[in-house]
């Protein structure tokens, strides 16, 4: 068991947790007591701005957590951009999709989350070379749509 520790939301926040999502209606602080797979509204990527392949990899990996059903659907997908990604990247990249792979593996998908937010961050300031731009080898979303975007239900934060 880990730590307790807290969230705090603003009025009309979302959260998701274990798959559900919340909405708070007034400034509230959650206390977790156990270990729990939660993703704040802020960290969540929709499908159409999942552009590069960092950015699919941070959406697969996203869709695992917030949908705990879609995962195993989800997983080869994961395994396969990891892959990609992995014989063009950077040391640092590099070592960061092992730590990424082994994260999934074990069900850790909000780790896997915190790991790749930095490279997210360097594709949008067009600071990653290769991991940055559109893959146009299989067009673009090729792995998002191969999984099914319409099976994930991302989408839940728009209602």
């Amino acid at each position: 068991m880990t730590r307790p520790f807290s969230v705090s939301l603003k009025p009309g926040e979302r959260i998701f947790i274990n798959g559900a999502v919340l909405r708070a209606d007034r400034k509230v602080s959650i206390e977790f007591l156990n270990d729990v797979a939660f993703l704040l509204e802020a960290y969540v990527m929709q499908a159409e701005r999942a552009t590069t392949p960092v950015r699919q990899l941070y959406f697969l990996i996203q869709a695992m957590l917030i949908d705990p059903g879609s995962a195993d659907s989800v997983r080869k997908s994961v395994a396969e951009i990891t892959s990609e990604l992995g014989g063009d990247a950077s040391s640092e990249l590099g070592a960061a999709l092992d730590h990424v792979e082994q994260l999934v593996d074990g069900g850790r998908y909000f780790d896997a989350l915190k790991v790749l937010r930095p490279f997210v961050a360097e594709c949008l300031q067009g600071k990653l070379k290769d991991a940055g731009k559109q893959s146009n080898v299989r067009s673009g979303n090729h792995l998002i749509n191969k999984c099914c975007v319409d099976d994930i239900n991302v989408n839940q934060l728009n209602k």
